[in-house]
């Protein structure tokens, strides 16, 4: 059972980061917009059932939640700690999980796999330790011609300047690799 180490704010007022000192899962990330998504996912659905939370997202130490603004986070994060104190440790997580994650890349031609490989080499070194400093994360959703399509989790999934400036650099500092490129947030 994972204990909460500490509580941070993010750049967005609506979600806070819960650092655990044990890790929910081993390189997979859980990000949830809704209930309904979160159905299959123990944690996520038992969080979801809390009144104003309204995204979930986690990865490997620690935990985003975002919510409504219509409540104090003092009051919401002891709510919150109650599901994430009785969650599986990541030690329960199946090595079936992780390879399902990860297949749905495998079907891009060789070149693409090279470039998709070369993009994510840079948001890991560049990009994904800023944002997960925030209590988000990107995704890569997939790569077609010149259109790199990711989405934002977590924090930055509702931040204000995600769409906009964020996106923009993150696009620039892509385009070092392939100045064609086009990133696009879904």
């Amino acid at each position: 059972m994972p204990k909460i180490a500490d509580i941070e704010p993010t750049p967005n007022p609506n979600a806070v980061k819960f650092i655990l000192r044990e890790p929910l899962t081993w390189g997979v990330t859980h990000s949830y917009e809704n209930a309904e998504q979160a159905q299959d996912d123990e944690l996520a659905r038992s969080l979801f059932a809390i009144p104003h939370v309204t995204n979930v997202f986690y990865l490997d130490r620690w935990l985003t939640v975002t919510q409504d603004g219509a409540v104090e986070w003092e009051d919401l994060a002891r709510e919150v700690a109650v599901p994430l104190r009785a969650a599986p440790a990541a030690a329960d997580q199946s090595a079936a999980a992780v390879f399902a994650a990860r297949a749905a890349q495998d079907e891009l031609s060789e070149a693409d796999r090279k470039r998709l490989d070369a993009f994510n080499a840079m948001l890991d070194r560049e990009i994904r330790p800023y944002l997960q400093g925030d209590g988000g994360d990107l995704h890569v959703l997939g790569l077609h011609g010149h259109q790199l399509v990711v989405h934002y989790q977590g924090a930055c999934g509702t931040c204000p300047s995600s769409i906009s400036g964020t996106l923009q650099a993150i696009e620039n500092q892509l385009r070092t690799l392939e100045p064609d490129l086009e990133l696009i947030a879904a």
